[in-house]
């Protein structure tokens, strides 16, 4: 059961109108690592989490919170748009540079959402369910959503330099603070779980169906070997089963492929012999 309160999390109103920086606004609302993303992200893996019920709780708490942005951004990108484009248009006649920022709106603000935000990214590409990972194994998830704070808060620091309007300014900067927070949060909870099953996802595979060579093997397949120099090539591995090799010449492990030639139903590009039945498929030979 959700509960909706009308005050918003955090102050959302903006100096003036600003219809090209509500188009703008509309990444890190509906883009791939936008608020709606994480809110769908954090309270699918909350409503399937099967784990010890702090994850659930700890997923839906920040999950509901994540509501809580999506509306702080809608309301704010309606407030961008209050006034535009009408009062906008006279003045574009007169004013080159009003024009050109007017030509800079998302045409759908008008057209279709009434001067409201959409469920879209910047470009009016809609939200995607395809953006938002719950596959049920928590730490692979956890990183998926340390991943997702990460690049969402590199794009609201990009969007806090892009404008100098006060009111637009204060509410990034609490968003900002709690991207740091969420981030801070998902690096204790991934501690927390490897402390637990160590640091490779799944760690419930056994490690004796693996290549076993190849989980240690850091392959050079590019020119130049700048790469053995970091910590990746050199040194005890993190999930503490060895240490890492350095191949500077990898070696190929399988044969030449060589596929059966196509049937003749199939109707694909053919070779230069004719047609045969071979226990009874049709066959170029």
């Amino acid at each position: 059961m959700f509960i909706h309160m009308k005050e918003l999390q955090f102050r959302a109103k903006p100096e003036k109108p600003d219809p090209v920086y509500a188009r703008k606004l509309q990444e890190v609302l509906g883009g791939q690592y936008g608020e709606m993303s994480v809110m769908m992200q954090y309270l699918f893996q909350g409503f399937n989490c099967r784990a010890d019920r702090k994850y659930r709780d700890m997923l839906l708490d920040i999950g509901t919170e994540e509501i809580g942005h999506v509306e702080m951004l809608s309301t704010m990108i309606a407030q961008l748009l209050d006034g535009a484009p009408a009062d906008q248009v006279d003045e574009a006649a007169k004013d080159p540079l009003i024009a050109a920022a007017l030509g800079g709106m998302n045409p759908q603000h008008a057209i279709v959402s009434g001067l409201g935000a959409t469920p879209t990214d910047s470009n009016g590409y809609p939200w995607n369910s395809k953006y938002i990972i719950a596959s049920g194994n928590l730490l692979a998830d956890f990183r998926a959503n340390l991943n997702a704070e990460s690049q969402g808060l590199v794009q609201v620091v990009r969007l806090y330099e892009q404008t100098t309007d006060p009111g637009v300014r204060d509410m990034l900067s609490f968003m900002i603070a709690r991207d740091i927070m969420h981030q801070n949060q998902w690096l204790a909870a991934i501690e927390e779980i490897e402390a637990m099953e160590g640091p490779i996802a799944p760690a419930s595979f056994p490690r004796e169906r693996s290549v076993e060579e190849a989980t240690r093997q850091f392959m050079n397949f590019s020119v130049g070997e700048e790469s053995r120099e970091g910590r990746w090539a050199n040194g005890p591995l993190p999930d503490g089963t060895g240490n890492f090799e350095y191949v500077a010449n990898p070696a190929a492990y399988g044969d030449v492929p060589v596929l059966n030639p196509p049937a003749k139903h199939q109707h694909s590009t053919l070779g230069t012999g004719p047609y045969v039945v071979n226990e009874g498929i049709e066959s170029n030979v």
